[in-house]
């Protein structure tokens, strides 16, 4: 997975001029720099998949929540602690691996209804830009394939920490999520309550709850 993609390098703000004028109801907003104590981090980085979740929630019959993760992925990530506008990442789902721990609704959603995985293996996420939103909270946005369409989305995503576990690997978390509607990517199953309301929300929160490894360097 491709994590982190090349845009605008961060630079502090020039301080404002004391004589001139305030403008506006409030001062103007000092910008976010990256945090220095990543800059050692930069680097190319896999995501662990025995200790992440790549998932999904979704409001059923209007009362309760399902949800889900697909088991089976592919990433290619790369981190610019420096200038994390620099960062890239890339991942590649299989859609006929998803759980949701029901077997029958499982072979619904991989079926034409909603991700026809027959037709459509795979699904990919490859970002395009990557902003510090905050202390370690990062903007990302990128574009989501899912069957034939091509949507810009945007995760918000943060920086748990990292460590070096007692193999001598180097480990990164990271959280993310965001929301979209369904139907922009052809999920179009529209089954309708008695009462009313959709028995499937149009809306769909997709989760990353990420442990990444570094890869060591070639040669």
């Amino acid at each position: 997975m491709n994590l982190f993609n090349r845009g605008t390098m961060f630079r502090r703000s020039e301080p404002a001029d004391a004589s001139a004028p305030p403008t506006g109801s409030s001062a103007t907003a000092t910008a976010v720099l990256p945090n220095p104590g990543l800059a050692a981090l930069t680097g190319e980085w896999a995501i662990d998949p025995a200790h992440s979740r790549i998932g999904f929630s979704v409001r059923h019959a209007m009362v309760t929540t399902v949800r889900g993760a697909f088991l089976e992925y592919q990433s290619r990530l790369y981190f610019d602690g420096r200038d994390p506008s620099s960062s890239q990442a890339e991942i590649i789902v299989s859609t006929a691996s998803v759980d949701t721990g029901v077997e029958q609704r499982d072979a619904h959603l991989v079926g034409r209804d909603f991700l026809d995985s027959a037709r459509y293996p795979r699904m990919r996420f490859a970002s395009t830009s990557v902003e510090v939103a905050g202390p370690d909270v990062y903007r990302m946005t990128g574009d989501l394939t899912i069957k034939a369409a091509t949507r810009p989305v945007v995760l918000e995503l943060t920086y748990i920490g990292h460590v070096t576990d007692p193999f001598g690997y180097q480990r990164a978390g990271f959280d993310g999520t965001t929301t979209i509607n369904r139907s922009d990517w052809g999920l179009t199953y529209d089954s309708k309550l008695a009462e009313g309301g959709a028995m499937v929300s149009e809306k769909v929160r997709l989760q990353f709850d990420i442990a990444a490894i570094r890869t060591p360097p070639v040669g």
